[in-house]
This record gives structure tokens, sequence and C-alpha cells, in this order.
């Protein structure tokens, strides 16, 4: 392997192992309607467990209004998803667990289960991100290759989305020091078909794919920002190079930026509009990039960070507490005339209406696996128009 200046080439995680059970618990957790990773975590906190969420499921959306039953994901179902990661030589991996990427278990919303596909010491190492345009130019894709190939030497795993463009050549570039694909859709279901050659000789390579999206899934355009949320939270740092006004590229550099991570830009001709974007991130105060040296001394101190023995709140406790008893109906009542269509701060509900914030807590998981809920970026809420 190449110099690591990066400082963890070698470090392994600590973390808590899931057993067959809770793995196969969390999976049908997360599949289940209107179960997102706050939602995930909240389940957690109130039942202490997986299995108890499950059981608590239909009573829950129950007390939040719902109009149906809530579609909860069989055994089958996950047992059949579980061979087919076998089958591919992938796995599951916890939010908790030691192969679950660090830095991104820091960010809001992150995903309690992850499918991995590949060396697991690759998605534990310190990474940058690189992204930028589909249609890239000559000149964008060298310099992509030359940030991948530079960083990947210090150290640094590549990340990046698998795409046309700038994406493919920073994977291709990184793959001798290790690079991550993030689909957007399942796996088994890698997205663009061109790139299929690729995602392989990334994996033979030592490098990785991850997903949060069951297997099977094949990507929808609404799923690419969703996976532009792991681009940006799995890297300590984001390179943008050639991205237009209003490009997927700027909503992974906005999301590192919400994350709290360094975003990097590299200036483009004014006349290019494949540098419009970058040049409206350095306007906004991102780093100017002319070369790795820019990425690797700004991002020399973060990578000493020790963001591997961070705790998290969706781990299962080793004695579940017994889940709370239901809210006050009056209480309920409160918090449904306090919410709108206007996304809100969770703590302005606990000020607003005077009640305790373990039932406010309570009440909007039950607004939420009722379909009544819609949860926001910043952990803000608003009450769904749409049931």
């Amino acid at each position: 392997m190449a110099t690591d200046t990066a400082g963890r080439a070698a470090h392994r995680v600590s973390g808590i192992l899931l057993n067959d059970r809770q793995r196969m618990a969390w999976l049908r957790l997360i599949r289940s309607d209107n179960v997102g990773p706050a939602t995930f975590r909240d389940l957690i906190n109130h039942c202490g467990t997986a299995e108890n969420a499950l059981a608590m499921l239909p009573e829950l959306s129950a007390r939040g209004g719902a109009r149906r039953a809530i579609r909860i994901a069989s055994k089958e179902e996950a047992e059949r998803e579980l061979a087919q990661a076998r089958r591919l030589g992938a796995r599951f991996v916890g939010i908790g667990e030691p192969d679950y990427p660090p830095a991104l278990r820091q960010i809001d919303g992150a995903p309690p289960l992850l499918a991995i596909r590949g060396a697991p010491e690759t998605v534990v190492r310190p990474s940058i991100g690189v992204v930028g345009a589909r249609n890239a130019s000559i000149v964008g894709t060298k310099f992509a290759a030359m940030i991948a190939r530079d960083c990947g030497r210090a150290g640094y795993t590549i990340t990046s989305g698998l795409a046309r463009g700038i994406d493919t050549a920073a994977h291709r570039a990184g793959i001798e020091s290790g690079t991550i694909a993030v689909l957007a859709g399942g796996l088994d279901r890698p997205y663009p078909p061109e790139n299929v050659d690729l995602l392989d000789a990334i994996i033979d390579g030592g490098g990785a794919a991850v997903s949060e999206m069951p297997f099977g899934w094949e990507p929808r355009a609404r799923d690419f920002p969703r996976r532009n949320r792991l681009i940006a939270g799995i890297p300590l740092g984001t390179v943008v190079i050639e991205a237009a006004e209003r490009s997927g590229s700027l909503i992974t550099a906005r999301l590192a930026s919400e994350f709290g991570r360094l975003v990097f830009a590299v200036p483009g001709s004014p006349l290019d509009p494949r540098s419009h974007g970058t040049n409206g991130l350095l306007k906004q105060g991102a780093i100017v990039t002319t070369g790795a040296k820019d990425v690797l001394e700004a991002l020399a101190p973060i990578s000493q960070l020790d963001l591997f023995s961070a705790q998290t709140s969706a781990r299962e406790p080793e004695r579940p507490a017994s889940p709370a008893p239901p809210p006050d109906e009056d209480d309920r009542a409160t918090i449904l005339s306090a919410l709108g269509p206007t996304p809100v701060d969770i703590d302005d509900i606990i000020r607003h209406t005077g009640i305790a914030a373990a039932a406010v807590y309570l009440i909007l998981l039950e607004l939420d696996l009722a379909g009544r809920l819609l949860r926001h970026p910043g952990g803000r809420v608003s009450l769904s128009l749409d049931v």
C-alpha cells in the first residue's frame, strides 16, 4: 500500500457485532413501510430492540391514525435478501459494527444497515469524495484521475457514485489504492450498465461497493439524491470537478457542508456551463483546489481525529427497557394542532406545547409510522397533507 499520511489505513474500528437474529430483525424493520433511518433510531430507543419494534409497529401506527395496517417485512423477504447478498459476496453491516464507515456514523439519518460488497478494510479507512459532471471534459477527467491517484497514494480511499464522466475517472484512478462506489439501486443493480465492468474491477482491486437500497432495486431519479447523501457522508471532504448549476454534484457538496465536511472546488472557465456550479461553490467559500496538495493539507488535521470510537443511538442495549406507556390523547391532539405543512424543529414543538420531550417524540413516532409525518433536514418535521 502507498504511504499512509492519512494515518488510518491499518486501523480497524471497534464496535459490537449483531448476531444473526438481530441482523434479520434489523433488516425486516428497515424494509418495513414508513421506517427510515430516523424512525428506525427512534423505534430502537423506544422499544429497546428491533424485534420488539416489529411487534409494536401495528399498535404504534394505529395510535398515530393509520388508515390501513402497516406493511411489515416478513422473515421470508429478509431471508431472500440475505441469500441474495451471500450469492453476490456481500453482507449487511449495522451502524454500530466495526465494518461500518466511521465518518458516515456521524451524519444525521445515517442508514442503520448498509449493504457492502468488497474489502471491509476499504470502507473504514479515511476517504475523499470526488464528484462532478457526467459529460466531463478531457481536462476534467484528467484532473479527477490525478486527484484520485495522488490522494490514494497518501492513504485515502476515493468515494464516488459510479456515474459517467468524473466519477468513472476517479474510480479508475483509485482502484490501486482503494475506491468506494456508492450505488443508487441495489448492489445487484449497478448503474449505468456500461460501468458494470468497472464495478467488478473495483471489487477485484480491493475496493468496495455500498448501498442502503434493497437487492433487486432498480435506481430511479429520486434515488440519486439519497445516494448523494452517502457520497457526502462517507468521506472527510469532497472535491467537486466540473458541476453545472442545479446538478447532483452540487447536492452532494451542499450535503457535505451540512455534515460539517470540507468542500473543495476546482475553478473552471466562466464560459463553460460545466464550471458554473464549481465557480459558484468557490464564491460560497469552498476551498480553491488546483491539485491534491490543497486537499491533503486541509484534511491532514481532520484525518487524525478519532471518528472510529463513536457510539450510535441505534445500537441495541444489552438490557432493553420496557416501552413507555401510550401518550395522553389530549397531548396527541395538542401536537397535531401545533403541526402544519411548514417544517419546524422538534425542540420548538416541545417549548410551544409544554409537553414532556419523551411524549412528544413518541407521538411524532406514531404519526410517522402512520404516514402522517414528514421528516426534513436538520431534524425538522411537518404534517403530511397527503393523508
